[in-house]
């Protein structure tokens, strides 16, 4: 292991000319890790830059990105390099394509394929590094050092393990199906729904859920808007029994008014017999008033 930091120690001396490097001295080296049910980051601070970060929202694989404190590496296109240990001699580089070095206190965003290969090369004692030239040849480098990584990941997976199954833009819009005829939610329906269940009761700012249900054109005007408005009180119901207040919950019905597919085959008239169900986060004074299955009903007579 001395013989391993000894070798670090010489980076410096094998870096091109004129280069100028930013990493954390040996000794100060540091991961840590934080977050919560929405989102886990694993970040080595790097001295007098900034720091790098592996980032993993809920729902989402991790991308990795680099924060700093200024500009002082200039913006443009950068290389993005899983770079061999100094003591591992006869191994190179592993090139994972460029970067765009922005502005602003993140300078740029990974892929989530190359913060995997970045994570597998970290394990295997390779450094993340983000090197650019410029125009007159002088070259800006940062780089990350794989020191005490093994136990940070570790912590880091305690993370991932806790994080919630999608993050807001995924849960926050659904299309809870009815393939059948009828007005009751099967299973597929109820997993739909209790993944934005968890959500909300995650985040309490996602405070109001509006809910449109449809239908398809089988039966006549009145009898499709009464199945589209007890298909959306099934949905309603899901809520309430799982601790939701209905003045939380907006409900309307539209019978076959606005299909998402022709109704001209089975497959599509089992698009159309559906609820929409979107949250929302709404404030105290902008809360709209919760709208009963009669006044409903009323709206939608004309």
């Amino acid at each position: 292991m001395r013989q391993r930091y000894l070798a670090l120690l010489s980076v410096f001396a094998s870096l091109p000319a004129m280069a100028l490097t930013f990493q954390t001295r040996l000794e100060s080296i540091e991961w840590t890790v934080e977050g919560d049910k929405f989102e886990c980051r694993l970040a080595q601070p790097i001295t007098d830059f900034g720091s790098g970060e592996f980032v993993r929202r809920a729902g989402e694989q991790a991308i990795f990105r680099l924060k700093a404190y200024n500009s002082v590496i200039g913006g443009g296109s950068a290389t993005l390099l899983a770079a061999a240990a100094p003591w591992q001699p006869g191994r190179g580089d592993i090139n994972l394509g460029s970067v765009n070095i922005g502005s602003g206190n993140v300078l740029f965003n990974s892929s989530q394929v190359q913060a995997g290969r970045l994570i597998s090369g970290l394990m295997d004692g390779r450094s993340p590094v983000i090197r650019r030239a410029s125009g007159d040849g002088r070259v800006s480098e940062v780089r990350l050092l794989p020191v005490k990584f093994s136990k940070a990941f570790n912590d880091y997976q305690g993370c991932v393990a806790k994080l919630l199954p999608q993050n807001f833009e995924q849960v926050k819009q659904s299309e809870v199906g009815f393939p059948g005829e009828g007005v009751d939610l099967d299973p597929q329906a109820k997993a739909k729904l209790q993944v934005m269940l968890e959500f909300m009761k995650a985040d309490p700012t996602v405070n109001h859920i509006e809910l449109d249900g449809h239908s398809d054109n089988s039966g006549n005007r009145l009898t499709n808007r009464e199945l589209s408005r007890r298909r959306a009180l099934a949905v309603m119901d899901f809520f309430k029994a799982n601790g939701i207040q209905e003045s939380q919950i907006t409900m309307r019905f539209h019978g076959e008014r606005y299909p998402l597919a022709p109704n001209t085959n089975a497959s599509n008239r089992a698009k159309n017999r559906r609820v929409a169900v979107r949250l929302e986060r709404v404030a105290p004074t902008e809360k709209p008033a919760p709208q009963s299955a009669s006044a409903a009903s009323a709206a939608h007579t004309s």
